[in-house]
């Protein structure tokens, strides 16, 4: 018996071991055969490793008194200290404010344009004027921030376009970048012009890839082709919408530093003045750099949280990430 025990023992605990050998061997093989497509996502894979898990070392940085000298195993560690100055910091407030005011803007005005677009430019049937259309939305997207930035500095001048056209009507001439009100606006309406065509992309993608059969049928029973739009071509882009918006939705605080430093002025820096810009000063500029990596820290929070909470209500419509 206790031989037969001995034996049984032994057979179970080789079983997993055999199980990952089989495992190991069954990857290697998918390797050695697909080697081509294995070759060609390294750069994305060693990018991720190198630019976005890497530096994740460096968050230990928002739990020091962080010494650019010292380095991080000679600077003082001072728990959660950088967290409670932030939170107890008024104009953080104000800054993140400002972060989230612009991040709804731009989720509400500026996620549905490329959806739009893409349905409209679906009914073009002249192929050379569909492509035509899409080449010059698609140009803005290899412009630098630099350079749009000072195309919207020139349209919006005392002599730009917008103020000539207001002459026109016998109007007084404004400041559009020195004025508050209109800051925000040109924030959401410059950056849906530079990105609609580019997020168009994945979206023509996603009509194209519907059954023709579909519509004949649709014609068949009399639907026009809003219904059609309606009915077939939303239904059928969903998956590709959610999964888009789960992403945009986890970087939600992430507004991007190029555009509003690009944009700001001294006399919109109260409406404009977001986390990005902060940081940059206060760490870059100031040398404070564990405060700023616990800002950081606290963007990441709410990103995941964000992304955590919209998925699992996507999961109800058997969508989601995970």
């Amino acid at each position: 018996m206790a031989e037969v025990y001995n034996r049984k023992m032994t057979e179970s605990t080789k079983a997993p071991a055999g199980k990952l050998h089989s495992y190991v061997n069954l990857y290697l093989t998918n390797v050695k055969r697909h080697w081509m497509l294995y070759l060609m996502v390294l750069p994305g894979v060693l990018f991720y490793l190198v630019f976005k898990y890497v530096p994740l070392a460096g968050s230990v940085i928002a739990f020091q008194n962080y010494q650019i000298f010292k380095g991080i195993t000679g600077s003082a560690w001072v728990g959660l200290d950088n967290f409670r100055f932030i939170f107890t910091y008024q104009d953080f407030y104000h800054v993140l404010r400002n972060t989230a005011m612009i991040a709804l803007y731009q989720l509400v005005f500026g996620f549905p344009a490329p959806i739009i677009l893409a349905l409209l430019l679906n009914e073009l049937r002249i192929m050379l004027a569909k492509r035509v259309i899409q080449s010059l939305f698609y140009l803005p997207h290899f412009l630098s921030w630099v350079v749009v930035g000072g195309i919207v500095f020139e349209l919006l001048s005392t002599q730009g376009v917008a103020n000539m056209v207001r002459g026109w009507f016998g109007l007084e001439p404004i400041l559009f970048m020195q004025e508050q009100a209109y800051f925000r606006t040109i924030v959401v309406i410059s950056s849906i012009w530079k990105e609609i065509g580019w997020g168009t992309i994945i979206y023509l993608a996603a009509i194209a890839g519907i059954n023709p059969n579909l519509y004949e049928a649709a014609v068949m029973d009399g639907a026009n082709r809003w219904k059609q739009t309606i009915h077939i071509t939303l239904p059928v882009m969903f998956p590709t919408i959610l999964v888009l918006f789960l992403l945009n939705i986890g970087n939600f605080l992430e507004l991007g530093f190029d555009q509003i430093y690009n944009l700001l002025t001294p006399m919109t820096y109260s409406v404009g003045d977001i986390i990005e810009t902060y940081v940059y000063r206060a760490g870059v500029l100031q040398g404070q750099y564990s405060v700023t990596t616990a800002i950081g820290l606290f963007q990441s929070v709410i990103g995941f949280t964000l992304l955590w909470i919209f998925n699992r209500m996507a999961r109800k419509t058997e969508q989601g990430l995970w």
